[in-house]
């Protein structure tokens, strides 16, 4: 019934196509969909996690000392990745703030964030002094995931202000860095970003299929020479060795971003990424204790776990 509906919901697969991938008729896979909605496990959306989900979140919160987890099943459609682990963040989320109430909420950019803010509920009381901050830098090159759409997107789910972070994700170099970081409007945005309640980042990897690898690195840099110096990936710009270090890369002090021993303070920290060009990055995030809330696929989270074995 689960699957029947899933295919059908999320994965936009006609009863037809699911009765031949099931092998079922047309006229079960109609009574499998209406049984779903009947029972509840069905709303708009999924109204319940599946059983071996809820197993691997919990073995995920015991293995890397998470506050909480929240794991969607693999889509057999790798691109509907963003779209089905937007919608479960953007339920974690939406609990997260009803039950903390933080004054202040950071967030990154990315195609995970956007979805997020897409599948967020419209129907929920306003918060209007709660402030939504941008974190870090964005992509210089105007898209629908770039830091300015993506903070007024949040900011307008939930009905409270928002505040931009206008600068580049990376400055030229680390004296452009120091320069930029001294000037009172960016000291101030990077300590408020420092000091927000709650994170909600996405992690970037250092393949293709990565945004700031296409668009958001300076002219001169090849991520070539970041993957030999050990990166896997990064959070808030800076790249990371598979224990979660920052590599010893000129990126490392050019990032516009809070640096991560302030990250570490945030007292609320939620990630939120999954497909296998992640996995690294993310494994090198949780050894590092860099997250207190993980979103992720149910392949992501099997495969982070069978890692963790041998760490």
């Amino acid at each position: 019934m689960v699957k029947a509906a899933w295919l059908y919901h999320v994965e936009g697969l006609t009863q037809a196509q699911i009765g031949e991938r099931m092998n079922l008729t047309r006229r079960r896979v109609n009574e499998l969909l209406a049984e779903a909605l009947n029972s509840g496990v069905v709303r708009i959306s999924f109204g319940t996690s599946l059983a071996e989900n809820v197993a691997l979140e919990a073995r995920l919160c015991a293995r890397f000392g998470l506050a909480e987890a929240a794991v969607t099943s693999t889509p057999q459609d790798s691109g509907l990745m963003h779209d089905v682990i937007g919608r479960v963040a953007a339920g974690l989320l939406e609990r997260v703030i009803a039950t903390l109430r933080p004054a202040a909420l950071g967030v990154g950019w990315g195609s995970t964030l956007r979805e997020t803010v897409r599948h967020m509920s419209k129907v929920r009381s306003a918060e209007p002094d709660m402030m939504v901050c941008s974190m870090m830098g964005g992509l210089t090159r105007g898209t629908g995931i770039n830091t300015f759409e993506i903070v007024n997107g949040f900011a307008e789910a939930l009905g409270a202000q928002c505040q931009y972070f206008a600068a580049p994700i990376y400055a030229d170099s680390a004296a452009s860095r120091e320069l930029i970081a001294a000037q009172p409007v960016f000291r101030d945005l990077l300590e408020e970003a420092a000091n927000v309640d709650v994170s909600f980042l996405s992690v970037g990897d250092t393949t293709g299929q990565s945004l700031q690898v296409r668009y958001g690195l300076p002219s001169h840099i090849d991520v070539r020479t970041i993957v030999e110096a050990g990166g896997v990936g990064d959070l808030l710009g800076y790249y990371l060795d598979r224990n979660g270090r920052p590599v010893d890369h000129p990126l490392s002090r050019q990032a516009i971003s809070p640096d991560l021993s302030r990250y570490r303070g945030i007292p609320h920290r939620i990630i939120a990424s999954g497909g296998p060009h992640k996995r690294e990055i993310l494994r090198a995030v949780l050894r590092a204790e860099l997250a207190t809330a993980i979103v992720t696929d149910a392949d992501t989270a099997s495969w982070l776990l069978g890692e963790g074995q041998r760490m």
